[in-house]
């Protein structure tokens, strides 16, 4: 097996042993017996351009278009052309796919289900990382930088699924880089020969066995690499614990004080556990008070909104306080009482956010957590989360009067430029429907009650689950335009219009309280999964709204008749929604404002709250544009490309016998004539390969060391074409290589700029193009006048 064939034999291997991380994401696991099918054609269409040759974008290229047709053939093939050829009608069919394997993602736990978007995903993603790790290793003849694919296809595959098995898939990505770069190097090597190892020590057969030494020496290079990736790390307090601990799912540096918790969307996390179809019990309780109908368990408040979606923003973390520190913003003056709850999480319920009634005042759980202090949230560390898990909370329930809250002064200035900055792609319609709603309010107490009876009784908005959840500038003003939606819409929405009114607001996603339970306990469901606004009010801190319709409870202190209030204070429900399965209408039924307030319409988890893109320019339109800009970009540097590639092929590798005497001479000398001819000495063809050197040398100005090497190559040829038996001359290619610098030197900034953009020497292309064209017209003349002249076989 010649030395590129394993290179592509590797790259294919050490592709699909970093694949078999994503096994554990998904089930049934057929779909890598497909994705092993289809990157083995697309390594073999590599291969053959290779051979042929073709210059090595265009290699690149042509594995990418048939990559594209591969899936098409597979995934998209009654819309496509002739079956495998992508029209408008397959692209849009593989962006539906894409957008449903998205939703799927995001509706299941792991391991999900195969559905036909989840599979696209897969096998697409993993011929993707196949081409580029093939492109480096094999087409460009650098391995070592192919080791950024595989390590993006392993770290997406462990992050998601955080197993324990997470070793050995280390291990087997690990083990395919080594096996390709040990495949590089005995490559290399062989070309070089024997160059270091030392010289044999036995006689005999096992003495000239190739590079023996040096593949040995490689994989001593390999084990010692792997060692250092896996322990070195366990003694820098930056990582803690090597590539193969947890450590890659955890925020922080470690156990220490310090660190930071990055702004990712914990309802990522939520989906995968959350969004099902079946209402799952996540999690039971019991508290010491009677009154259950604020002890809303909240999991992680998102307070940065940047126009495309709600999120946390990146706050420092902490070790866990033994206490927590009394709220911001909450003063003396204000009721409070303090609750006692122990906590029960399910077995499966895997959530990086502890769950606890807010604000909490002290936790006492086992594990590794970290606690951050602006939202009074605790975090896992490093791969903790809350998969079976027991705890204690102490937390206060916080009852502030209208008159407390209308009479609130404002808040500091540090936390209200945080706390109301929006984006400036924000619809204007947000801020002016905000103060129409909110007209005549004397203050922000009035204002936030107002906005949140205009959601949830005076507004119109229907109750909908069946509402794409969207993201981008948009999705607010089109939620406030069609008025239907689910908890997401009207607490963003909410909390949005706060903020342009210069009220501190900000969004908690957690759960409502569940359903008593005959023991006495309180049973928390999927379809418990909740938003809802905090605003912030000096004096009292941050306080929860409940602009969602049929979901929560209303707080007291915002059905207070006061000043300049015109909204009706209504019954509250005594619970939040049964975890029995739904018998209610479907989730797009129109309820009236009554229901509304007395829950008497479905609802939905909020588990995919965010992350669903919102309209826009379809993908496959974006891509389309790319190419076209690729193409024009990559039209007026085919000379370039062409030029690149046959210097490379001149000057390669090239048999060292007698028979190769001539191939291998001439193509040094066409090399540098045609090196001249693009820094402006256009070749003479009358001229001896002597004296075409001797005018080289002096059209071109050329050093000593030049000239001689002209005279080389010059000499080698004229024993090619008129020595019996030409002997083959070492040094050629270095001699080409060095006319070429020394031309190069001599040349002024702009014939060295033309020579490499646009060189002259690339019109042979067309000249062989003519001649093939000729050629192909002569035969077929030639074919034709001889079947003109065949006779009948008919007899006179």
């Amino acid at each position: 097996m010649s030395g590129r064939a394993r290179l592509t034999l590797c790259s294919t291997a050490a592709t699909l042993m970093a694949a078999c991380a994503l096994l554990p994401l998904v089930e049934p696991v057929t779909w890598l017996f497909q994705a092993v099918c289809l990157l083995a054609l697309q390594a073999a269409v590599g291969a053959l351009t290779r051979r042929v040759p073709l210059a090595r974008p265009l290699t690149v290229a042509a594995q990418a278009l048939v990559t594209l047709m591969l899936l098409t053939l597979v995934f998209a093939r009654q819309e496509a052309v002739l079956g495998f050829v992508p029209g408008p009608e397959a692209f849009r069919h593989l962006g539906d796919l894409l957008q449903s394997g998205t939703d799927d993602v995001g509706r299941y736990a792991i391991p999900a289900p195969l559905s036909a978007g989840i599979r696209l995903m897969l096998v697409g993603g993993v011929l993707v990382i196949g081409l580029a790790v093939d492109a480096l290793a094999v087409t460009f003849r650098s391995a070592a930088p192919a080791g950024l694919p595989l390590l993006a296809l392993y770290s997406v595959a462990a992050g998601l699924s955080g197993g324990g098995a997470a070793w050995l898939w280390f291990l087997l990505a690990a083990g395919g880089y080594l096996m390709l770069l040990l495949a590089e190097g005995r490559d290399r090597l062989s070309q070089w020969g024997r160059v270091f190892g030392g010289a044999p020590r036995t006689r005999g057969p096992e003495a000239s066995t190739g590079a023996t030494a040096p593949v040995r020496t490689g994989r001593r290079i390999g084990a010692v690499a792997l060692g250092v990736a896996l322990v070195v790390p366990l003694g820098l307090p930056a990582l803690d614990g090597g590539l193969l601990d947890a450590a890659g799912a955890g925020v922080g540096p470690g156990s220490g004080g310090g660190g930071t918790i990055s702004a990712v969307n914990p309802l990522v996390s939520l989906r995968d556990s959350l969004n099902v179809d079946e209402d799952r019990q996540v999690m039971s309780y019991r508290t010491s008070t009677q009154d259950t109908q604020d002890m809303y368990l909240r999991i992680v408040s998102l307070d940065d909104f940047d126009g495309t979606a709600w999120k946390p923003a990146q706050r420092h973390i902490q070790d866990v306080p033994d206490t927590f520190p009394t709220p911001v913003g909450l003063g003396g003056d204000v009721r409070r009482s303090e609750v006692r709850t122990r906590i029960a999480a399910a077995d499966w319920y895997a959530q990086d956010w502890l769950p606890m009634p807010y604000p909490a005042s002290g936790v006492s759980i086992k594990g590794s957590w970290r606690y951050e202090p602006v939202g009074r949230t605790l975090v896992g560390d490093h791969g903790q989360n809350t998969r079976g898990l027991q705890y204690d909370v102490t937390s206060l329930i916080v009852e502030p009067t209208a008159a407390q809250l209308s009479d609130a002064p404002e808040p500091p200035k540090a936390l209200k430029r945080e706390f109301t900055k929006v984006p400036e792609s924000l619809p204007a319609v947000v801020a002016q429907t905000a103060r129409k709603v909110t007209g005549g309010s004397t203050n922000h107490y009035e204002q936030a009650v107002k906005l949140q009876d205009y959601f949830a009784v005076s507004g119109g908005f229907t109750y909908d689950t069946q509402v794409q959840v969207g993201s981008g500038s948009a999705a607010i003003a089109r939620f406030l335009r069609d008025k239907r939606g689910f908890c997401v819409h009207f607490s963003f929405a909410m909390a949005s219009m706060a903020r342009t009114l210069g009220i501190p607001a900000r969004v908690a996603v957690g759960f409502t309280p569940g359903s008593p339970q005959a023991d006495g306990s309180m049973s928390v469901g999927l379809r418990d999964a909740h938003a809802w606004p905090e605003l912030y009010f000096e004096g009292v801190g941050w306080t929860r709204f409940e602009p969602t319709p049929s979901r929560g409870s209303v707080p007291d202190y915002t059905q207070t008749a006061t000043p300049g209030l015109d909204t009706p204070t209504l019954p509250q429900p005594t619970t939040s929604t049964s975890t029995a399965p739904s018998t209610a209408p479907s989730a797009g039924t129109t309820c009236s404002a009554q229901e509304k307030r007395l829950e008497g319409c479905p609802s939905q988890s909020a588990a995919a709250a965010v992350g669903s893109e919102d309209g826009g320019t379809p993908w496959f339109e974006t891509l389309g544009l790319v190419l076209s800009v690729l193409l024009v970009l990559a039209v007026p540097s085919l000379p370039m490309l062409w030029r690149l590639r046959v210097r490379a092929r001149r000057l390669g590798a090239h048999g060292r016998g007698e028979a190769d005497a001539a191939a291998y001479t001439l193509a040094a000398w066409l090399e540098v004539t045609d090196t001249a001819w693009d820094y402006g000495i256009v070749p003479d063809e009358s001229l001896t390969p002597r004296r075409a050197a001797e005018r080289i040398v002096r059209m071109g100005l050329l050093d000593w060391e030049a000239a001689e090497a002209v005279q080389r190559i010059a000499a080698a040829v004229e024993q090619v074409l008129y020595a019996p038996r030409p002997r083959p001359v070492a040094g050629l290619a270095e001699d080409a290589r060095r006319v070429t610098a020394a031309l190069r030197a001599t040349a002024s900034r702009s014939a060295r700029l033309r020579a490499v953009v646009a060189p002259r020497s690339a019109i042979r292309v067309v000249w062989a193009a003519s001649a093939r064209r000729a050629a192909v017209t002569a035969r077929l003349a030639a074919r034709k006048e001889t079947l003109l002249r065949r006779p009948s076989g008919q007899n006179g």
